[in-house]
């Protein structure tokens, strides 16, 4: 019998949940080793990406090896996707030597996910991109606040204790409940008063979390009060420039750091691999995945553009519909294999789940038509939650 082999590029959420759902489903051709499965990421790490801010405010480890995160049966290749033939359906890469490989598949799971949108350097401050930019971040605020320790002038001491988060979504409110808490921490450590600090959530729109109930961005700015951070709506953020960041409104924030949080774009290695791509630059596929005109390709989460075909509904570029677009795919492509009518796409419910630091959340979802949100500690579990199902973290 044939050996099929199945590539899955993309160590992120929706790959290592493809991974996971493709083994299950094809169970016994994996064990009668009729099916191999080979994920293929540029990193030997899986990065929890949404974590991003939990660096930028205290030491913690959120990179874990794909060997840990994915089935045993899965083989791991580290290298990065430079080119894709789908005549010959074969791939192109380049390995940790930087020499260029090339590997046959029959099926192809693009899941190369999307990458944190920058400012230009130039606007100053740094982008909260990386697990770099993230320690980096860390170690810029602490050592303002160990300034502010010798500064004997008011004005600049409340700079150096201050910070501004530019850009509002979940997770600019998140960066800005974990660093208001621990800058915090830290200022009572070094002897400073914890009132002066001071976090400063900048939000182009005119009021948080859009995707909701209005009642749901009036919890999530008290909430932010709460912790010491100041939201500033309907204003951007311009640059950070003369130790202040200008904004649209024509005023300024006096701060030691401005942390750019301007949300996701789809992967733009996308645009070099010669397939469809939507407006926004996502793959074009099918209800069931598929990208269009290539046999044997899908593509699932950040990278896709996925729409619900019975509400035109697009999915939103987060962890938790990618995991079940990854359940789903494994089930269509046992489908095709097998030459059966394949399941179609369906939209994931409203459902949101935010961080507010250390122990606390909020959670909106809505369920026949009534609103409901969760606070507190309730809504710390349900976020904690999300993030380690989409790891796959027990």
């Amino acid at each position: 019998m044939k050996m099929n082999t199945c590539v899955v590029v993309g160590g992120g959420y929706a790959g290592i949940n493809a991974v996971q759902a493709i083994c299950k489903t094809m169970g016994e051709r994996i064990t009668d080793r009729t099916m191999r499965v080979i994920l293929i990421d540029k990193e030997p790490h899986h990065l929890r990406k949404v974590l991003l801010f939990k660096p930028a405010a205290q030491e913690e480890k959120i990179a874990l090896p794909l060997n840990q995160v994915v089935p045993s049966e899965v083989q791991v290749i580290q290298g990065t996707v430079a080119g894709l033939n789908g005549t010959e359906r074969n791939l192109m890469y380049f390995d940790q030597a930087g020499g260029q490989q090339y590997l046959n598949y029959d099926f192809l799971v693009l899941a190369l996910g999307s990458t944190v949108r920058c400012a230009d350097p130039a606007l100053g401050g740094i982008a909260l991109n990386s697990l770099e930019a993230a320690e980096s971040i860390r170690e810029m605020w602490r050592a303002n606040l160990k300034k502010a320790q010798h500064e004997k002038g008011k004005d600049e001491r409340q700079r150096l204790m201050s910070l501004a988060v530019a850009g509002a979504g979940i997770s600019g409110i998140e960066t800005s409940a974990e660093l208001a808490h621990a800058m915090r921490e830290e200022a009572s450590r070094l002897g400073l008063d914890p009132e002066f600090v001071k976090v400063y959530l900048v939000n182009a729109k005119h009021a948080l979390f859009p995707e909701g109930p209005a009642k749901m961005g009036h919890k999530l700015e008290r909430a932010l009060q709460d912790l010491g951070v100041t939201v500033i709506n309907g204003q951007k953020a311009l640059r950070a420039h003369n130790n202040k960041v200008e904004l649209s409104g024509g005023s300024a924030i006096h701060a030691g750091l401005c942390v750019w949080t301007l949300g996701l774009v789809p992967n733009p290695l996308l645009g070099s691999l010669g397939l469809p791509l939507s407006a926004k630059g996502q793959l074009i596929v099918d209800a069931s995945y598929r990208v269009a005109g290539m046999k044997g390709v899908y593509s699932i989460g950040d990278c896709a553009h996925i729409v619900d075909p019975q509400s035109g509904r697009a999915d939103m570029m987060t962890c938790k519909e990618a995991k079940g677009q990854a359940a789903r795919l494994g089930k269509v492509m046992l489908a095709d294999l097998q030459g059966k009518p394949a399941p179609v796409h369906k939209s994931y419910m409203d459902i949101f789940c935010i961080g507010l630091g250390p122990g606390k959340g909020m959670v909106w979802t809505r369920q026949c038509g009534v609103n409901i949100i969760l606070e507190g500690k309730l809504g710390w579990k349900f976020r904690q939650m999300t993030w380690n199902i989409a790891s796959l973290i027990k």
